[in-house]
């Protein structure tokens, strides 16, 4: 497969080549929004990482590290956001993102197809160096149990490696 060019403006990426759609149909990067393939911009650095895809910003070729500084202006947490994003996806789980959650992510199951089938978990990702109080736990929990889904709270630390803690409700 030929790489994906994939077209930066303003703060979308995206592509409308059969190279997205075939990718898109396979390994589930990207939406599906009006003709094109948009990608949020986690499966847009891992494609660019992985040697799939080449980002284009007025006919100017973007490297990764481009990107990142870029971007790291409109998320702090990007970089811990994407070493999560990026080991979930190496041991293939399809991870898209989690908005509409307050999430960060949402995960399936392998074998299990977005859009057809639930996620099993939506993801919330910190620095082992942040520091999380009850409250702000209990909400992130009671959000997972309320979609019914599990909760997965991802601590990288300075090293880039990742714990992962699965919390899931109780029935005394």
């Amino acid at each position: 497969m030929k790489k994906i060019n994939l077209f930066l403006v303003g703060q979308k990426i995206f592509s409308n080549s059969e190279e997205a759609f075939l990718l898109n149909k396979k390994s589930y990067f990207g939406e599906n929004v009006d003709g094109k393939i948009v990608y949020s911009l986690c499966e847009a650095l891992f494609l660019i990482e992985e040697n799939k895809a080449t980002v284009l910003s007025k006919k100017k070729k973007l490297s990764f590290n481009d990107l990142i500084k870029k971007f790291v202006r409109y998320d702090s947490r990007l970089m811990v956001k994407y070493v999560v994003f990026k080991d979930l996806r190496k041991k293939g789980y399809i991870v898209k993102t989690a908005l509409k959650y307050g999430a960060d992510f949402r995960v399936y199951e392998k074998g299990k197809k977005p859009g057809k089938e639930h996620a099993k978990w939506i993801v919330f990702c910190d620095s082992e160096s942040k520091k999380i109080n009850w409250v702000d736990f209990s909400a992130r929990n009671r959000i997972a149990n309320s979609v019914k889904k599990k909760l997965l709270i991802a601590i990288v630390d300075e090293e880039g490696d990742i714990t992962y803690y699965e919390v899931s409700w109780v029935k005394p």
